[in-house]
């Protein structure tokens, strides 16, 4: 006959059911199935926390209420990382998020851009002519996709010495 095993858990363990616990410790949390550690991860590591509580749940090892209760965590995040275990599996986690690309400042509005700014127009002038709003473009200059001519520097009085008016005395 098999032997039950006990949920014995270490000092400063938190339960999550009656055979699966955590305890944090040192800046590292660790996992506990009885007495015996399953997993850990990096206190700070939040993607490795979702997977492994994702995990725990897909598997039957807990359910959704208890991660819930027991991290404090609002149940649509819990529900949506598991869908994610489900769908992507583990490298779900730990892909780059998607991000859109140019919408508005294609290559060929680049090129357009670039061409009136190197002709000397003004910002502003560009923008109209592309059809951008000025900010879009200021940013676009800023994140150096864009570069604007140097601008012409005209000698002007400053380089001359500066003279004071003459001042009579009456």
């Amino acid at each position: 006959m098999p032997q039950i095993q006990l949920p014995l858990f270490p000092q400063g363990a938190s339960e999550l059911t009656s055979h699966l616990a955590f305890c944090v410790r040192d800046g590292r949390v660790t996992y506990f199935y009885g007495h015996l550690p399953v997993f850990t991860h990096d206190e700070k590591d939040l993607r490795t926390f979702r997977l492994i509580t994702s995990q725990f749940i897909v598997n039957g090892v807990v359910k959704q209420s208890q991660i819930i209760k027991s991290f404090g965590l609002p149940a649509v995040t819990v529900k949506r990382y598991v869908k994610l275990y489900r769908t992507k599996g583990t490298a779900g986690f730990f892909e780059e998020p998607r991000r859109r690309g140019p919408v508005v400042m294609t290559e060929d509005v680049l090129k357009q851009a670039q061409q009136l700014l190197d002709d000397g127009l003004s910002r502003s002038v560009v923008a109209v002519r592309v059809g951008i709003k000025p900010n879009t473009l200021a940013k676009a200059i800023h994140a150096g996709r864009l570069h604007e001519r140097e601008k012409k520097r005209h000698q002007s009085d400053s380089a001359q010495p500066h003279r004071s008016p003459a001042v009579s005395v009456v």
